[in-house]
């Protein structure tokens, strides 16, 4: 089987489908594979029965389970894909423009985003396990070794200004953004009504960056159902040009974090 068929194998239409970014890392030993992500790939191409045991027993013993694993029962493949890429990432540049990132969301925040996104389609206990996962990811602002993650968000004004829940519930996710906004690794940028027309109106994306030199830079991007990854080195650089517009037409700062502490006391309590 050629490269073309297997791309076209693994990356097809349907649930059990890869992203390119996830094939890519594991074809050039960037990601671990998972037994069962073997499988799909012994069987693609048509490895021999007696070389297949081998191959089990050195990915068994490489793997090194990350806290997500746990979660395989709640979360699709490609947001497992990129809560991995997210633990890898050295920085992370977002532009957020429907809603708070994960990893600055409160847990009522989390909550009421994802029973309105579910369409009451899944149990309060499939809601609160997926409130558990963005409450671990956002572990790796505070607690990550060697270094927390760097973040740098560009929040579109609606965003803020958008009711979700209750205004108790949006004056405690402003205060927390006012909070995070203190901590050294991170850095909050509001973009105001003000600024027009602007790169991020097609859609909010991250840009993730590994410490490791020879990885290249990845784009996530929110598509209904699911997310999409990035890695032409083409569209990297347009995803990157369009960010470096959006800071330049965002409010600085100090002067952002003044407008979400303003914001957080105007929010019914």
């Amino acid at each position: 089987m050629n490269l073309d068929q297997v791309v076209a194998t693994l990356l097809g239409s349907g649930e059990g489908r890869w992203s390119t970014a996830k094939l890519s890392r594991i074809e050039t030993a960037r990601q671990l594979v998972r037994v069962d992500e073997l499988e799909r790939l012994l069987d693609v191409y048509g490895v021999e029965a007696e070389r297949r045991e081998s191959l089990r027993s050195l990915v068994r013993a490489a793997r090194r389970r990350g806290w997500w694993d746990a979660y395989a029962d709640t979360i699709s493949e490609d947001v497992a894909d990129g809560v991995s890429l997210e633990a890898e990432a050295r920085s992370i540049r977002t532009f957020d423009g429907s809603v708070v990132h994960g990893l600055l969301q409160t847990d009522d925040y989390s909550r009421e985003v994802i029973r309105v996104g579910l369409m009451q389609f899944a149990s309060s206990a499939e809601v609160e396990r997926r409130v558990e996962v963005h409450r671990e990811r956002r572990r790796g602002l505070h607690a990550r070794a060697p270094e927390p993650i760097r973040l740098w968000s560009i929040i579109e004004e609606g965003v803020l200004r958008r009711s979700v829940g209750t205004g108790a519930l949006m004056h405690e996710q402003c205060k927390r953004l006012a909070e995070l906004a203190g901590l050294p690794n991170v850095m909050l940028q509001v973009l105001p009504f003000g600024s027009g027309a602007h790169p991020g109106m097609t859609g909010g994306f991250s840009i993730l960056e590994f410490s490791d030199p020879h990885l290249p830079d990845v784009v996530s991007v929110d598509v209904r159902p699911g997310v999409m990854y990035v890695e032409n080195d083409a569209q990297v650089y347009h995803y990157s040009l369009a960010f470096n517009q959006l800071a330049m037409s965002a409010l600085g700062v100090d002067e952002s974090q003044e407008f979400i502490s303003d914001l957080a006391e105007s929010q019914t309590r």
